[in-house]
């Protein structure tokens, strides 16, 4: 993407309009080792935290391959096959592939928010991005790639519908859609145990772990924004669920992470309340 098509006031090295040139980059590998290689923190200026970008075409900047597809048309194999292995392997490449996208979305897209709310989001990409290079890597040594299966687009598709609204964004994205990543890890991890992926058992636990954090800085830019707009933390997150069509939630639920995450124990509790949920 050429400077020119942003503000000539943003420089390079500022880094909401760094997080959108990595955006648009097409290529996987790229986007990934791109996020990872950013500057210090010290050397990326956080003085334009209040400026609009304008989206330019093109976001987010995607390969041509996997083949994305409705949730309901990718197909699930068994965990006992290479293929099957790889298949999972795959999904999960693609989920972090997404969550590396949805950072920078982030960064880049919602001005007018404290400092510590940007480094934050960075630190999610840069992890986002160790992720999905952990798996494409792990995917290659079962001789597959990024794109060899389909895939589906439920991730960005909520990114697109929260894209006006940053308190949105954080209650649907982070603390939704990606603390269900924490619901499903253990299980996630115990099927590749079971077919002597060891390997795979390490990663899925690397990911746990940091996605702990980011769901963390999900709850605290949400509460954050829900003061400052003098509202109910937990009767507007049910009222958000349902304006923008969160998906419901299912158990079983990782109540030791969500904690971990920073979810109050009322909002645990209406978790194990099915007439309640969101």
């Amino acid at each position: 993407m050429p400077s020119s098509s942003l503000p000539s006031t943003l420089s390079p090295g500022t880094l909401r309009p760094q997080a959108l040139r990595l955006l648009l980059i097409r290529n996987a590998d790229d986007k990934a080792a791109a996020v990872r290689a950013l500057p210090p923190v010290s050397a990326l200026s956080l003085e334009e935290t209040q400026a609009v970008l304008a989206e330019p075409p093109g976001v987010p900047g995607r390969p041509d391959r996997p083949e994305l597809r409705t949730p309901s048309d990718t197909k699930s194999r068994a965990v006992g096959s290479p293929e099957g292995r790889a298949g999972l392997l795959h999904a999960l490449a693609h989920i972090e592939s997404n969550a590396i996208d949805l950072a920078l979305d982030v960064l880049w897209r919602f001005d007018g928010m404290p400092e510590a709310f940007y480094l934050d989001w960075l630190q999610v990409a840069r992890e986002e991005a160790l992720h999905f290079q952990l798996l494409h890597a792990h995917l290659a040594e079962l001789g597959y790639a990024y794109g060899d299966f389909p895939a589906h687009n439920g991730l960005w598709e909520m990114a697109e519908k929260t894209r006006g609204d940053v308190m949105a964004r954080m209650a649907l994205v982070p603390r939704t859609l990606e603390a269900r990543g924490l619901d499903a890890s253990p299980a996630v991890r115990n099927k590749l145990i079971s077919v002597g992926d060891r390997r795979g058992g390490e990663i899925i636990d690397i990911i746990l772990r940091d996605e702990i954090g980011h769901v963390a800085i999900g709850n605290r830019w949400y509460r954050h924004l829900c003061m400052a707009r003098g509202l109910d933390p937990i009767s507007t997150y049910a009222a958000l669920a349902v304006q923008y069509g969160a998906p419901r939630l299912k158990g079983p639920f990782n109540l030791v992470a969500r904690r971990a995450a920073g979810f109050e124990e009322s909002e645990l509790a209406l978790l194990e309340t099915p007439s309640l949920r969101a």
